[in-house]
């Protein structure tokens, strides 16, 4: 008896200690932010020192339930998740929906592009009448506001007009400062897209 409560005993210490774990840092790639080629275009280097250390992209011991190649987004912490094999995951840094703008649930990536075209919304265009310009759509390029990348989450009810996406803001990673899209820094969209899959699921909290 005393044996098995002494098992027991052991098995939840090793159990609380998992979980401490879970955010542990295994490899930064802070290096990874300098001038990007990518398709015609020369993404500049990013000031990655001036970015907290964790908005860098890092692999990170991640307990979840969830398959690898799920996507599950931190809006509080500021950290997008790429669920990996044996208990990882790849994290980003974010930039999330501001007051007003935050959402959360479960969606998956319906489509992906490189270097998309942004098409502001009518809602968007009626707070900020300067973008009906860009109604028919802004070209792709450095300053455009989905980056290098975009994947659109749909869900049940089809587009729920979210995106993953690149952006050239760096310094508004770690912060609320959307209309409810996620936001990555530009080099990082690109790995997050190289992995993530067409059918993926999406999880935001």
């Amino acid at each position: 008896m005393k044996t098995r409560s002494l098992l027991a005993a052991v098995g939840l210490a090793l159990a609380t200690a998992l979980a401490g774990c879970s955010g542990t840092s295994l490899q930064t790639f802070s290096s990874s932010y300098g001038v990007t080629k990518d398709a015609g275009y020369r993404l500049p280097s990013i000031p990655i020192y001036k970015v907290p250390k964790k908005y860098h992209r890092q692999v990170v011991v991640y307990e979840t339930k969830e398959k690898p190649g799920t996507i599950i987004v931190d809006t509080k912490g500021k950290h997008l998740y790429y669920v990996m094999e044996g208990g990882k995951a790849m994290r980003y840094g974010i930039g999330v929906g501001r007051e007003g703008f935050e959402w959360s649930g479960t969606a998956r990536i319906a489509m992906k592009r490189e270097w998309p075209v942004w098409t502001p919304p009518p809602a968007m265009i009626k707070r900020q009448p300067e973008l009906a310009k860009y109604r028919g759509g802004m070209n792709p390029g450095l300053s455009n506001p989905l980056g290098a990348r975009a994947m659109y989450l749909y869900n049940r009810n089809g587009d729920t007009g979210y995106r993953l996406h690149g952006s050239p803001e760096w310094w508004s990673i770690g912060g609320n400062v959307s209309s409810g899209c996620i936001r990555l820094m530009n080099q990082d969209i690109i790995d997050l897209y190289n992995r993530a899959e067409v059918g993926a699921k999406v999880i935001v909290m």
